[in-house]
């Protein structure tokens, strides 16, 4: 078997194993990329980079091709952590993963110098991975916010009397809400997957580039505040039926075909400042056709050398050893993954929220229902929503939201990221500590916001609780989410928080002791609702 055959032979066997190892994330990209607007773009990505890559073969052969025992080592590092994936059943390591093993085996077949002739086409796969989810609804929730405000603004251009409250357009007998789906995100994932490989195209200046790249967010910002701010003007002017045709018309190609446009024009006049001399991109050309032909010379000055000087047949493949290993150490991770027990996370048993009791210890509550969107923009397994009032004719609001799993695209959410969404504007962020009743070891070291709306101020206090841990920083709710999903397999979890109104005449030690004594009443109750 000739060599070239070999190397064919070992590229399909690699794509096999792979697409056999990473065939669940492989579902679920497709599934995104079909099924969400947002990673639309991502099924495009893989043919642009395999087209870019194919562009640049001239490239890579001129720069030398020659195997590299680095591809092995990082076919090793994405091994491991598609192991970590994998019993954490956590997609985006998948996902990385997958990415990594493909860098590592492209780096062991050309070797690094050649490879670094494609760094872009193999970074730009990384645009066609989901963003983990508590950072996707971090960001679409500013988003949120700059849209509204920047809707309102287009409105009071035109004369508009508008209000803003978080993500609500107040316009009189009708309040617009400015949801998840109107944040712009949508269109600013695909205009800066977009931008990056026009920013590669343009051959001009780096400054330029990064300056085409960076203007993606504030040109979809931009465009989509101008779309809120029309619809505004329509229900204004027409009534809601007539906005929410025009929404439906400017959500998807058109809005994005305007963004497009802008970057454009953004283009046309970055190569009219200071443009790059025709001699300069001239003696480029001149560079990398030196290049090839001496690569070309050298193949010649090879073939001529006479038998006996050529090295042995052994010594011309030993170049490719470390890609040859690189797909060999692929096939046992291959066989282990098949006999790895799928595991099934373990759910523990616990009482439904309804359940919970209404009086306690002094309080009496009322429940009280989300609408349902925000049930769908949360996800949880169960909540609980109660407005608690004491003896004294205090009142103080109770929160709960479970997940059983939150490793399946489910996963608590930072009240920093929705508080600013309803209106209210955080003054204050600390860590206080609670005297538990039910930890007598130690104290629960929780968050306390005070926020505010218009004239209105509330103290909020809230915690995670995942497993037998209290943790008050999201940061590390991601770090134990993986370990527990891998040392234990369990990933169940739940936010809770209270919360209450500064009332007039009332002061925010008032409020904290107010907090303090609901909290002191609801928390031995709590390990019912979400275990240890």
């Amino acid at each position: 078997m000739s060599h070239r055959l070999l190397v064919g032979v070992t590229v399909l066997v690699a794509a096999a194993i792979l697409g056999f190892l990473y065939r669940d994330s492989l579902v679920f990209l497709f599934n995104r990329w079909i099924g969400n607007e947002d990673y639309s773009h991502g099924i495009l990505v893989p043919a642009v980079s395999l087209f870019l890559a194919w562009q640049a073969r001239h490239r890579i052969s001129a720069a030398g091709i020659g195997s590299s025992w680095w591809g092995l080592a990082l076919v090793s590092v994405g091994l491991l952590l598609y192991g970590v994936g994998e019993l954490a059943t956590l997609y985006v390591m998948q996902h990385i993963s997958l990415w990594i093993v493909i860098v590592g085996l492209v780096i062991g077949a050309i070797g690094v110098r050649a490879a670094q002739e494609i760094m872009f086409p193999l970074g730009y796969l990384l645009t066609a991975i989901p963003l983990p989810n508590f950072l996707y609804a971090g960001l679409s929730s500013k988003l949120q916010l700059w849209s509204s405000a920047l809707g309102v603004g287009c409105l009071q251009l035109i004369g508009v009397t508008a209000f803003l409250e978080g993500n609500v357009i107040d316009l009189g007998p009708v309040q617009l809400q400015v949801v998840e789906a109107c944040s712009g995100i949508r269109y600013l994932f695909p205009l800066t997957t977009l931008a990056l490989l026009c920013a590669y195209l343009f051959k001009d200046r780096m400054w330029k580039r990064v300056v085409l790249v960076s203007s993606a967010i504030p040109i979809s910002i931009f465009v989509n505040g101008f779309r809120i701010g029309m619809i505004g003007a329509l229900v204004e002017w027409t009534g809601q039926g007539a906005a929410e045709g025009f929404s439906h018309l400017f959500e998807g190609a058109v809005l994005f075909l305007v963004s497009l446009g802008v970057l454009v024009v953004e283009m046309w006049l970055l190569a009219r400042i200071r443009p790059t001399s025709e001699g300069a991109l001239e003696a480029r050309g001149l560079r990398f056709e030196a290049r090839s032909k001496m690569s070309e010379v050298q193949g010649v000055r090879s073939e001529a050398t006479p038998s006996s000087l050529q090295a042995p047949v052994s010594n011309r493949l030993s170049p490719g050893a470390a890609y040859f290993c690189s797909v060999a150490v692929l096939v046992p991770v291959a066989f282990a993954s098949t006999l790895m027990v799928d595991r099934e996370e373990i759910t523990p048993s616990r009482a439904m929220f309804i359940d919970f009791p209404r009086q306690i210890g002094g309080w009496a509550g009322t429940a009280m229902a989300l609408e349902k969107q925000y049930i769908d923009t949360l996800r949880f397994d169960d909540y609980l929503l109660v407005d608690f009032r004491s003896d004294k004719g205090q009142s103080a609001m109770f929160y709960a939201a479970y997940y059983q799993s939150q490793r399946k695209g489910q996963s608590v959410h930072s009240p920093q990221s929705c508080l600013p969404g309803g209106g209210w504007e955080i003054l204050s962020m600390t860590g206080v500590d609670v005297p538990s009743s039910h930890r007598m070891d130690r104290p629960l070291h929780i968050n306390r916001a005070v926020i505010q709306k218009s004239h209105q101020k509330q103290v909020v206090w809230y915690w995670f609780k995942q497993r037998d841990r209290i943790l008050s920083n999201e940061y590390w709710v991601k770090f134990y989410l993986l370990w527990d999903a891998v040392s234990r397999g369990r990933t169940d979890g739940a936010l809770i928080r209270v919360s209450s109104i500064v009332e007039p005449g009332d002061t925010e030690a008032i409020v904290d002791q107010r907090l303090g004594q609901l909290v002191s009443a609801v928390e031995p109750e709590l390990i019912r609702y979400v275990p240890d």
